[in-house]
């Protein structure tokens, strides 16, 4: 037998009451064919894939419209093998005979198992079951395993099957939308529960010094940026602190951060510091990076036992804040500071030994602090102008993690708005 060959129809031959005549191709045909044209020309027109064994004694009435009044273009299928050539972008919904037989007798004892297959076959399509009258139960159970709703073949009519294939088409829609809202939501929250748990945690337990961050990512909804800090103690009761800050501010140079920090704690307890501490550090990065552009820079301190030394060094970062009691607050010296990390092969940074007393706070922070504008000339805050307000701020009494706090939020609220670069700020105390 040969194999039966798919049509396209504009309205149904048999919704007309002519399907002798339009088989033939007479004027009801051709009629039908300029209304779909025209239909299609003067926006989307809804589409319907029709899938039964006998099209021709279909129960489809005349007058099948969307909401617009335009004609619902119909095609036919007579088995799952014609679907499939049929179903194409622009079919909206599915009307399926849930009497067709499984393709290839696959459905053993399952009734549903066609309308499976179709669900398979037309996961973003709508579709609708037609089955006998008084078989309530198998609709029903078509609803349960996918369809949008079911219909009785001998109770069909024009406008009863316009208006399901309308409540079809935007149940679909409607299921469709909230289910990307669903796994959009579920991404964010394992998106976030993942940033988090790159986020440091410092590793300062036996040690005197208090310590208190600040983070804030320049990208919009992100918890995780370009910038990354750490701090680590190690055996011999030295006290380590880093702060870093890759150029750019999306997820590729965000992964890089951690990467950076995480490559900085191991090597700094294998016992590494210094110069040779970073010239590794760049090697990381040289061989992490996605371009040879990308660089970063990085400010690291390793504080003495006794809390009153530490060494310093600068890879093309900002030089940390230094505040001490009867002193005003002031940056440490940054001569000797080297390039940033990724710049220059074989580059070299020098330690700087730092005398920081009995008691004092040291504060390391990224460019986003120092960059945010300031007043209606665009001019920006810069080191100068976050040192005023640092000492400001010491001098109104806030210390630790309120400091901070309002160190960000005032360089936020100058820069009229949210800083579009990450910003990161760590502060180490150490009381008498």
């Amino acid at each position: 037998m040969p194999v039966p060959i798919p049509r396209q129809r504009a309205i149904p031959a048999v919704e007309s009451g002519q399907a002798q005549a339009a088989a033939q191709g007479g004027p009801l045909k051709e009629e039908a064919h300029r209304s779909a044209t025209a239909s299609t020309a003067n926006g989307t027109t809804l589409t319907l894939l029709l899938i039964e064994d006998d099209p021709a004694g279909s129960p489809i009435v005349p007058e099948l419209l969307d909401p617009s009044g335009k004609p619902v273009r119909v095609r036919t299928a007579r088995n799952l093998t014609e679907a499939e050539r049929l179903l194409t972008d622009d079919v909206h919904c599915i009307l399926l005979d849930l009497a067709l037989p499984a393709p290839g007798g696959s459905g053993g004892d399952d009734e549903l198992a066609v309308l499976k297959h179709v669900l398979e076959l037309a996961p973003r399509h709508a579709v609708l079951a037609l089955t006998a009258s008084g078989d309530a139960e198998r609709g029903a159970e078509a609803v349960r395993v996918g369809a949008q709703d079911y219909l009785f073949r001998d109770e069909l009519d024009g406008r009863l099957l316009s208006r399901a294939i309308r409540y079809a088409v935007e149940r679909k829609r409607s299921d469709t939308a909230e289910r990307r809202l669903a796994e959009g939501r579920l991404r964010a929250q394992e998106n976030r529960r993942l940033e988090r748990g790159l986020l440091p945690t410092p590793l300062l337990e036996g040690s005197a010094l208090r310590f208190a961050a600040r983070y804030r990512p320049g990208r919009s909804r992100a918890l995780l940026g370009g910038d990354f800090y750490d701090a680590v103690r190690t055996p011999d009761g030295t006290v380590h602190a880093m702060i870093g800050d890759v150029c750019g501010h999306g997820p590729d140079e965000a992964a890089l951060g951690v990467e950076l920090r995480i490559a900085w704690r191991a090597l700094t307890l294998a016992g590494l510091s210094g110069d040779e501490l970073l010239g590794t550090l760049q090697e990381v990065l040289e061989h992490e990076r996605a371009d040879e552009e990308i660089f970063a820079t990085v400010c690291t301190v390793d504080i003495a036992p006794d809390g009153r030394r530490a060494g310093l060094c600068l890879a093309g970062h900002p030089s940390p804040l230094i505040a001490r009691p009867g002193r005003i607050a002031e940056l440490l010296p940054y001569d000797n500071n080297g390039p940033a990390l990724g710049l220059l092969p074989g580059a070299r940074w020098p330690r700087m030994q730092v005398e920081l007393g009995a008691e004092w706070s040291l504060m390391l922070y990224t460019d986003g602090l120092i960059e945010g504008r300031v007043g209606t000339d665009g001019e920006r805050l810069g080191q100068d102008g976050m040192v005023d307000m640092i000492r400001r701020q010491l001098s109104e009494g806030l210390r630790g993690e309120e400091l901070l706090r309002a160190a960000v939020s005032e360089v936020r609220d100058l820069n009229g708005g949210e800083l579009t670069d990450d910003v990161a700020v760590v502060l180490l105390d150490r009381t008498g």
